[in-house]
């Protein structure tokens, strides 16, 4: 053979040979049906090892062109022409498994899927608000009152002004930051501000910290941007700060990632002290913290909880929320806030995504944020949660008698459950399906075994301890 790969065109060897074969096929030099050379005749025409004509051959093989048969050797496919015509139909499978974001957990695709399959099914599994805990009546009002009189053109790229003013404003007032308008960029839900933050600010090989267990731990976005994860657990009072320091000089790591207040699962909130402890770190080796903070605002007794943000003067944090706990997450409305450089690589990574935030909602949440009924709201929305924690707490007492554990969140929304007897969690979940309830497996949260995380907002009151029951009920066929 004349034709050589070559090292010096920066792609690989055997995606060389893989391409090169490939044109004799589709020209019609390796016919159908046809055997193609042998591995070992290749690797020595080529001088490149087996290995390598092994993977050119895997590659083809994955492209519908040839098939591998034992015994006989790699045979150009029969399929690729029909009544004469060259057709090639595209290997859609192959392209499902090469792109860049990493699958869903299959448990969270199957809760979805089985949550949106409209069966009577009690749903302790996501993170809502049922109906009576969203302000209905007060969105209806604002919606009436609203004039359409505004431009329905594209929106300014970091978002609505009113709407960042008002969300300012509900910082300062109600989680004690301070801010202004242009430090704050409009997201689609607080998930796409960590999408936008992991793709502009990091790059394939940094290391960062999240915490096991933590919804961070259940985002394939880390894998998918090639991002070297390491664990923290948040024991009682959280985190232990000294151990960032440790996986710092370790690793190198760029960034921290923490839900401090009612962490999503354990409830629990990072020890004051501990707080002040991860600002002195980041600053002390500038390492920069990404704050999730979805559940302050919903202390149940009605006192301010101080965020990391609350207690940055230096700029060191980045602060993500949204109004998806506290009013509803079909508005989509989430918020970055930080140093005005790193907003504006943001906003410019958004807008080559979406081309900004959609009007409409950003509207209704202006005028719901700055409307006289919202703290009412919020007042009520404590009371309500407070309400659901202490049902579904009874419920476990009752139906489980001492044989799980959980912590008292005094804000948020999730009870973070360990079953002191060892159970098959793909089982237990199919079992409790079954039965007309659906929760979170521990896998999907953390590392550690026999754990499960239940959500107690989304089902009406009347429901939650229903569900507790048909839980248990699952449990116990397992006994």
């Amino acid at each position: 053979m004349d034709w050589k790969p070559s090292k010096s065109t920066g792609v690989p060897i055997y995606k060389q040979i893989a391409n090169y074969i490939e044109t004799r096929i589709m020209t019609g030099e390796f016919p159908s049906g046809g055997c193609l050379p042998s591995e070992r005749y290749l690797a020595t025409e080529f001088g490149v090892n087996r290995s390598t004509i092994i993977s050119a051959y895997n590659e083809l093989h994955a492209s519908g062109l040839v098939n591998r048969v034992k015994g006989i050797g790699t045979l150009v496919s029969t399929d690729l022409w029909s009544s004469g015509e060259q057709k090639r139909v595209p290997n859609w499978d192959q392209y499902v498994k090469g792109g860049f974001f990493q699958l869903n957990n299959p448990i969270n695709r199957q809760i979805y899927n089985v949550i949106q399959s409209g069966r009577n099914i009690i749903n302790l599994a996501i993170g809502e608000l049922s109906a009576d805990l969203q302000p209905v009546e007060l969105m209806q009002d604002v919606h009436s009152a609203m004039k359409i009189d505004n431009y329905l053109g594209y929106e300014h790229m970091q978002g609505n002004l009113k709407l960042r003013e008002a969300i300012s404003e509900h910082l300062r007032a109600y989680r004690n930051i301070n801010s202004t308008p242009s430090s704050i960029l409009i997201t689609s839900g607080a998930q796409q501000a960590l999408h936008l933050i992991i793709q502009s600010l990091l790059k394939p090989g940094d290391a960062v910290v999240i915490e096991d267990p933590s919804y961070a731990y259940s985002l394939p976005i880390f894998h998918s941007a090639g991002l070297k994860t390491f664990l923290l657990q948040p024991g009682q009072n959280g985190i232990d700060p000294e151990e960032i320091i440790s996986l710092y000089k370790k690793h190198r790591i760029k960034m921290v990632f923490l839900n401090p207040i009612f962490q999503n699962p354990t409830g629990t909130t990072l020890a004051y002290e501990r707080r002040q402890k991860v600002i002195e770190i980041s600053t002390m080796y500038g390492i920069p913290i990404v704050e999730d903070d979805p559940y302050s605002v919903t202390a149940y007794n009605g006192q301010p909880v101080r965020t990391l943000k609350s207690m940055d003067q230096d700029g060191a944090v980045l602060y993500i929320s949204s109004l998806s706990k506290i009013i509803a997450s079909g508005l989509r409305i989430g918020w970055i806030l930080g140093p005005q450089a790193v907003i504006n690589r943001l906003t410019d990574a958004k807008q080559q995504i979406d081309f900004g935030h959609p009007n409409y909602p950003q509207w209704i949440a202006a005028q719901l944020l700055s409307s006289g009924g919202f703290d009412g709201h919020i007042r009520k929305l404590r009371q309500g949660l407070k309400n659901k924690r202490d049902l579904i707490i009874e419920a476990l007492q009752k139906e489980f008698d001492g044989r799980i554990e959980f912590g008292v969140p005094e804000g948020g929304i999730h009870l973070w459950c360990k079953l002191k007897e060892d159970w098959d969690e793909h089982t237990l979940f199919k079992e409790s399906i079954q039965n007309g309830v659906v929760f979170a497996p521990g896998s999907t949260l953390g590392s550690n075994a026999n754990y499960v995380r239940l959500t107690f907002s989304r089902a009406d009151d009347h429901l939650v301890q229903e569900g507790i029951r048909r839980f248990a009920a699952a449990v116990k066929r397992m006994s």
